[in-house]
């Protein structure tokens, strides 16, 4: 292409108002919103400016933070996976009757939940490079799979307690370093750390990339298109599984429910960040900074008295909002009005 012509809308940009800038980019957009959110909670929700309030939003949203990090590299080849929150009831079903039912201690439990995780991630990935089906139509279908499991198995009404474990549930109650940091809170940085290197600095995380742009040209470039993605939905089955123990150790039990409605909040936490739809971009800090707006936003209107139906309304919304943003970033670069 030629440098001239590609350097034209950049250039139009750069000469645009300062605010226009802002709102087409859209991380620097989501921290101005962020600015939004802390300034109007601080006023109307109490006790929001607390050292206490922040550990606890981070505690609480740690689960969620996993499957939206899993999810970002799904999302940028251009893929989905609507699964992951049934999957993380699956799991968390499983845990609970490894331990229980069958008497396991809890490290083996968690090993062997971990693997359950990754399996059922490969059955995801088995029907879409495999049988060639797509993603939407193939964890919709395990969507109701594994959560029709779940149930199946507690028959709906079952729940697998831990409260009498103190050592387990340590790592989804209990802080570190006089009452700061959440006991859950390494994992989630260790999982941060993780998805940027293998995303931003390795040939794997530039390969999944060119999948987003174009299979069929990443295919022809010598990619192996279908190890690619068997690796991102494996993986995504693995930290499923992992955020089912986390969210069994925060609440003590597990029980079919565990995980309703997280597939579509990790989806707006990595759309909102920036990650494409249709592949080919995206970025673990965008994707935290889409989980910070849902977690500040969630805490600031429980803080301020607001029903919690308010909170999935305006995620629906900056949902469409992100999408729309994203495509007008792509007219853009392509020099389209």
């Amino acid at each position: 292409p030629n440098p001239a012509a590609a350097a034209m809308p950049r250039a139009a940009l750069s000469q645009s108002p300062a605010w226009k800038r802002i709102l087409l980019n859209q991380q620097a957009a989501l921290v101005l919103l962020i600015l939004i959110e802390v300034l109007i909670f601080g006023k109307y929700g109490e006790n929001f400016f607390t050292a206490y309030n922040a550990m606890e939003m981070l505690r609480s949203h740690v689960e969620l933070g996993l499957l939206a990090l899993a999810l970002t590299p799904i999302i940028v080849t251009g893929g989905i996976d609507l699964s992951v929150g049934s999957l993380m009831a699956l799991c968390a079903i499983m845990f609970g009757k490894f331990a229980r039912d069958y008497h396991l201690s809890i490290p083996v439990s968690i090993v062997l939940t971990l693997l359950v995780g990754t399996c059922c991630g490969g059955l995801n990935a088995l029907l879409i490079t495999i049988l060639r089906i797509p993603p939407l139509i193939v964890t919709l279908g395990t969507f109701s799979l594994f959560r029709g499991l779940a149930e199946g198995i507690t028959k709906a009404t079952k729940v697998y307690g831990f409260s009498k474990e103190p050592s387990f549930i340590f790592w989804g109650q209990r802080y570190f370093f006089n009452e700061t940091l959440p006991a859950q809170a390494p994992f989630f940085i260790f999982a941060v750390i993780v998805f940027w290197i293998l995303l931003h600095r390795t040939t794997i995380g530039r390969s999944i990339i060119a999948i987003g742009f174009s299979p069929a040209g990443a295919r022809y470039a010598g990619i192996p298109v279908n190890r690619r993605l068997a690796l991102v939905y494996m993986l995504c089955g693995f930290v499923s599984a992992g955020a089912s123990i986390i969210y069994v150790a925060r609440t003590g039990s597990a029980k079919a429910d565990a995980g309703s409605g997280y597939e579509l909040m990790a989806i707006t936490a990595v759309v909102l960040g920036g990650t494409s739809i249709f592949g080919g971009r995206g970025t673990i800090i965008g994707t935290l900074l889409g989980l910070a707006v849902i977690a500040i936003l969630e805490n600031g209107l429980r803080l301020a008295d607001q029903p919690s139906e308010l909170a999935q309304i305006i995620g629906g919304v900056l949902l469409i909002v992100a999408i729309a943003v994203g495509q007008a970033l792509v007219r853009l670069a392509s020099g389209r009005k």
